[in-house]
């Protein structure tokens, strides 16, 4: 039978000395930058005297793809201030704080990237901010989490971007665009400590609703921009280039920060925790299998190429 769970706000109520230790703690560490120092404004030129064309950018093919998705993730952060200030807006004190810090940090990844991809002309500029009205238009919903499945899910989310743009700079193969990534990367790390530290400090309240908590998002994530436009068909050019898979969501992303957790060492959980927690391993199972078989294709498919490059190759050869 369950113990009787506190509100989100009494929670929140009780996790805030944690939080301001956790806020000055980032604070101390976190460095400060500027976008403007990581673009090459040298490049710029006025696009009404010299149209975009395809054939200027630095990047293309999926690392182009890749670079947009990520900007468009980025500049939903109207929505997501809403949705984080609605979770964890407690109060005057740490919690608020933490919340205004965070966006004004967050909102850095959109300019740097829109002005590295604007400058160097990596993507057509005039469909890019179509793009970036259709997307804040939209909008982002996180259907209403407690506190709890918050803090949960922006400790995978903030973990997944973090990977996922460190893999974008490196596989564009342009070192500016590896820096940009880098330094986003950094941020979303620093993010990710703050809410996984959060989340652990819970389960010293409530071990029980903080398991559920996890079952619940490691089974429902979604990451945040899965309602851009060709989310899907782009999340598919991403994953067979290797950048963000469900390798690397299963090896990456889900098992450090349980591991963190100790989710599966935890002991004294109700019956309902300990059902999810069974629930929890067997869906890892069943991810794990089916990371396997995308890589097992992705690799088949690799093999076929190289086969059909090599076979031509030689028939352009004379068959030497």
């Amino acid at each position: 039978m369950s113990a009787t769970r506190l509100s989100d706000r009494d929670l929140l109520g009780e996790l805030e000395p944690v939080a301001e230790e956790q806020l000055l703690r980032h604070e101390k560490i976190a460095e400060e930058w500027f976008p403007h120092d990581y673009i090459p404004y040298s490049m710029g030129r006025d696009f009404d005297k010299d149209p975009w064309t395809p054939d200027q950018s630095r990047v293309s093919g999926v690392a182009q793809t890749a670079l947009e998705v990520n900007l468009m993730t980025e500049d939903n952060l109207p929505s997501y201030h809403r949705e984080i200030h609605a979770m964890f807006g407690h109060g005057d004190g740490a919690w608020i704080n933490w919340v205004h810090r965070w966006t004004a940090e967050e909102g850095r990844h959109s300019i740097v990237l829109r002005d590295y991809l604007v400058v160097t002309r990596a993507v057509d500029p005039y469909e890019l901010e179509r793009a970036r009205m259709q997307q804040v238009m939209t909008g982002y919903d996180h259907d209403n989490k407690s506190t709890l499945t918050g803090m949960a899910y922006v400790a995978f989310q903030e973990l997944a971007t973090r990977v996922s743009h460190k893999n974008t700079g490196r596989y564009s193969q342009d070192p500016v665009a590896d820096k940009i990534m880098s330094r986003i990367a950094k941020d979303e790390n620093l993010h990710m400590r703050f809410y996984r530290d959060m989340l652990g400090a819970a389960m010293h309240i409530d071990a029980s609703a903080a398991v559920e908590a996890i079952v619940d998002e490691v089974i429902g994530f979604e990451m945040p921009g899965a309602g851009m436009k060709q989310f899907m068909t782009k999340s598919a050019q991403i994953a067979n280039a290797g950048i963000y898979d469900l390798r690397i969501h299963h090896d990456d992303i889900v098992w450090p920060l349980l591991r963190h957790w100790k989710v599966f060492e935890l002991e004294g959980l109700d019956d309902h925790a300990e059902a999810r927690r069974d629930e929890l391993a067997e869906f890892l199972t069943q991810l794990d299998e089916t990371a396997t078989r995308f890589e097992q294709k992705r690799d088949a498919r690799a093999a076929r190429r190289a086969a059909k490059a090599e076979a031509e190759a030689t028939a352009a050869n004379g068959g030497g």
